[in-house]
Formats: C-alpha cells, structure tokens, sequence
C-alpha cells in the first residue's frame, strides 16, 4: 500500500489484533479505502486462532508489513507496531475503529502544509453494529478541547487515542508497567515533547464502545490516579479528581 511520495508525509496506520475477526476487515477496509495514498499499513495479531489471520491475508496485496506472533498485551502489540513503523507520523486505529471516511488524511494534509508534530480532532462513538452514536464530546464527560496540550490531560483523557495523529520523531514506546493506562501516559508524553499541536477541526475516526467491568473500572481508576501523580503532582492530582469526580456526578444526573 506504501506510495513513498516525497511531496506528502507518509503516514504509518497501526492496527493491533487478538481475536478480532468480525470487527477487523470493517477496519482494514477504512484504512486501505483513504485516498490519500502516502499510507504505510502495519497489522500486528497476536497469533489469533478465530480466522483473524485469513482476513489478514484476503488484504494482504494493500498491507505493508504484518505479523502474528504472541504477545503480553495491547500495548507490547502497539510497541512492535512503532518498531516496524517508518512513516513521518503513526497512528493507530485497532481493531473495531475506523478512520471516519476516505478523505481525511486528504483533507488534513492539504490543510496543513507546514507539518505539525500532532494533529488531533473529534471522535464519534459507534456500537456493534457501526450505528453512529453521537460524538465524545456529546456523549461523555470528556469535551475535546479547542487547544490540546500536556495540561490538557490532567482532568481525563480528553482526546481519543484514535484521533490523534503524532510525529513518529516524537512518539516514544508504551510503558509496559500500566496495564489498562498506557495510552494516556504515551498522549501526555508525545503532547510534552510537541512545539505545533493543530486540531483539525475534524471527525478523525469512529470508536467502538465495548464495557469493561466495574472491578476493571476500579482497577484503572487506581492505576491512572498513580500515573497522574507522576506528570502532575500528588496536590494537582488529588485536586483534579474531585472536579473529575463532581463532573461524573453531574453528568449521570443529566442523564438520568
């Protein structure tokens, strides 16, 4: 799929995979389907056994590099997808997200001749069945913000990771020690060593709800509220969750 046209940034899309055979070729399909042909497409599985991998192979022709191979967990799968990576930017799309439609990397490339270090933008949240259920912004307590910076985090993950596109200079591994936290600790790292952040005004991608059980809830709360106190500071952190704490309150109400 790779077209390594000097003229545009060649963009590297990872997909990371177990098990995820009915969610994956909607996917593929709107990575493979962009118009902006400067694409390098990763898929890193790890050693699916539900036929993951023959879908794989049905797009084989339009994927740049894949591998199935085990692995210990999402995040060591994202970090071998940054290893292969050579594009100018990552970005990740799992499997179940899909960029939104064919045009955006089109449009965010023609819109921005000067190379931001991140581009982010909007998410909307879709179900199962790919029925479009609102924005994030709209339907969680987590507004997308006009201007995105590493402050930005201290009150929730305010971006989706699917909508956020980095420069691969500045993007380092997931650490491997958070089990359910990684992603927002590698958004506030690639925001800290940004100098250009542009919101693209956009609807970046479509993000599949999927639950995950109170006890989970609870151990991620646990977890992120630690990695708060690392970037921002025990006093700030404590601080930051009552309001986080006060806005769930008053969004359940709401919605009630």
């Amino acid at each position: 799929m790779t077209n390594k046209n000097t003229h545009t940034p060649l963009v590297s899309i990872i997909t990371v995979v177990y098990n995820g055979a009915p969610l994956l070729e909607k996917t593929i399909l709107s990575i493979v389907e962009q118009t902006h042909e400067n694409v390098e497409y990763l898929i890193i599985d790890g050693a699916s056994n539900d036929g993951t991998q023959e879908i794989i192979k049905k797009y084989e022709d339009k994927i740049s590099y894949w591998i199935s191979e085990p692995d210990n967990g999402i995040y060591d799968a994202m970090n071998k997808g940054l290893k292969k990576a050579t594009g100018d930017y990552v970005w990740f799309m799992n499997a179940g997200d899909l960029i939104n439609e064919k045009e955006v990397l089109n449009k965010l490339m023609i819109q921005d001749q000067n190379g931001s270090d991140i581009y982010f933008g909007e998410t909307y949240l879709i179900n199962q069945s790919g029925d479009v259920l609102g924005t994030r912004s709209d339907l969680t307590t987590r507004k997308l913000p006009d201007e995105l910076n590493w402050k930005s985090m201290s009150r929730g993950m305010v971006v989706s990771h699917q909508s956020i596109i980095v420069k691969r200079e500045i993007a380092p591994l997931y650490n491997l020690k958070y089990n359910c936290s990684a992603d927002i600790d590698w958004v506030i790292k690639c925001l800290k060593a940004a100098t250009s952040i542009k919101n693209t005004q956009m609807v970046l991608s479509k993000y599949l709800i999927d639950g995950y059980s109170i006890q989970q809830q609870k151990l991620c709360w646990w977890e992120r509220f630690k990695l708060y106190v690392v970037h921002y500071g025990l006093l700030n952190t404590i601080y930051n969750h009552i309001i986080i704490i006060g806005r769930h309150l008053k969004f359940s109400l709401k919605s009630s």
